[in-house]
């Protein structure tokens, strides 16, 4: 049985056909992932209910962490539609950031700042794990064309 070279594109039936080198960055890229929407979900959380909760509220506000919940899901099981549209959700988080950064002080201020990083470094890495993993996926056209010489073989 002959080996394989080792730029050979691997299989999986989840990520799709990459070189073991693109697998591996792909991986890399999922645990960034990951590790920046539980930032943002621990700090909403422990924002509107411990260190800063707004003045007279009952921490009603820390559901505002539920949708970045029901994304963690998807990332960990490599779904490329929960990364493409958390990378348009991860915005309401950023405009939030921004208006109490400018709006609020003290400790409140500096978490907004927090959260405003760490938007747009997960909007960053949405957007690069969506091109890795769409860079070797041929297109529909592509895939016609192979489908029909298929056939006629």
């Amino acid at each position: 049985m002959p080996l394989a070279p080792i730029d050979a594109p691997v299989h999986d039936p989840i990520l799709g056909e990459h070189p073991p080198a693109r697998l591996a960055l792909i991986a890399r890229l999922r645990s960034l992932n990951v590790a920046l929407l539980l930032g943002l979900i621990v700090l909403g959380t422990a924002w509107e209910l411990w260190l800063a909760p707004l003045p007279g509220g009952r921490g009603t506000l820390a559901i505002k962490v539920l949708p970045l919940a029901f994304a963690l899901t998807g990332m960990l099981r490599h779904r490329l539609y929960t990364y493409r549209w958390m990378s348009l959700l991860v915005w309401l988080y950023f405009t939030e950031g921004v208006v109490r950064v400018t709006g609020d002080a003290g400790l409140s201020q500096a978490l907004a700042g927090i959260e405003v990083a760490l938007s747009v470094a997960l909007f960053a890495a949405c957007a690069v794990y969506v091109r890795v993993r769409l860079k070797v996926l041929p297109g529909k056209a592509a895939k016609a064309v192979k489908a029909d010489t298929k056939d006629t073989a």
